[in-house]
């Protein structure tokens, strides 16, 4: 890793990522399910006859919109005089972060589309995470399932399903202690470059900074595709959109 302000921002000088960060970007992507039940009931409501695919299509525009309209705003920022690149570097840092709780809520939304019901913050980070990983992410739960399983490892398409599957606790934390020192510096590696672009100055970072976090956005679709594979024609009738702690997260966003 370059001994730069960028890096810094994310890396220590162990060259692990700095604690703050760390403990940040774990929680940005462990996105509560009643958040997740209140975006689909929303979505529900304002679209009645839409099927489970069309719900789907949504949930992606939604996804692309957010990730690519706050890549530009943070990379608008450099162009303007009163805004030096320290506070533009703390911004792009702030970006980082609603990327990965909007891909998050992506990831989990289809999650919850497919039928595949996820309460543990602990497991829905496990599953984003092999999501936001791409083809190593797939191959590391693929794998670790196949073992359990007794079969051999590897990419599988569809490998989401395993979280509908009820296993026990202690194999989502193998698979998180397994992935998480990967996906840290990955990701942090990822956005490190994405950051870069946001801080070019003159205007052409607010361009770098939205065609950035969409080429990203982009990706993580591709590799839900994989996760997900096909999607049910009817939105499953057991999503609990009548909990009560749906209402709460409602009010909680407003």
């Amino acid at each position: 890793m370059k001994n730069d302000p960028i890096s810094m921002t994310f890396i220590g000088k162990d060259g692990k990522p700095r604690s703050g960060v760390q403990q940040a970007i774990l929680k940005g992507i462990g996105v509560q399910r009643p958040l997740v039940l209140a975006y689909i009931k929303r979505l529900r409501k304002k679209h009645p006859e839409a099927d489970t695919a069309e719900l789907a299509a949504i949930v992606e525009r939604d996804y692309l919109r957010i990730a690519t309209g706050s890549g530009a705003a943070v990379g608008g920022t450099a162009a303007v005089p009163a805004i030096g690149t320290g506070v533009a570097l703390g911004l792009s840092v702030a970006a980082t972060l609603g990327f990965l709780e909007a891909s998050a809520l992506y990831a989990q939304s289809l999650a919850e589309l497919h039928g595949i019901a996820i309460e543990n913050p602990d497991h829905s980070r496990v599953l984003v995470m092999g999501i936001l990983m791409g083809e190593e992410g797939s191959s590391m739960i693929a794998g670790l399932t196949s073992q359990a399983a007794g079969r051999g490892g590897g990419p599988v398409k569809g490998w989401a399903k395993a979280f509908g599957a009820n296993k026990p606790t202690s194999f989502y934390a193998s698979i998180q202690r397994a992935m998480q020192t990967k996906f840290l510096h990955k990701i942090i590696g990822t956005q490190a470059a994405s950051v870069l672009g946001r801080l070019v100055p003159f205007g052409v970072g607010a361009v770098i900074g939205g065609a950035g976090n969409r080429y990203l956005a982009k990706r993580v679709i591709e590799n839900a595709a994989d996760a997900f594979a096909g999607i049910p024609t009817v939105v499953p009738s057991a999503l609990p959109l009548d909990d009560p702690r749906i209402l709460e997260a409602e009010i909680v966003e407003e």
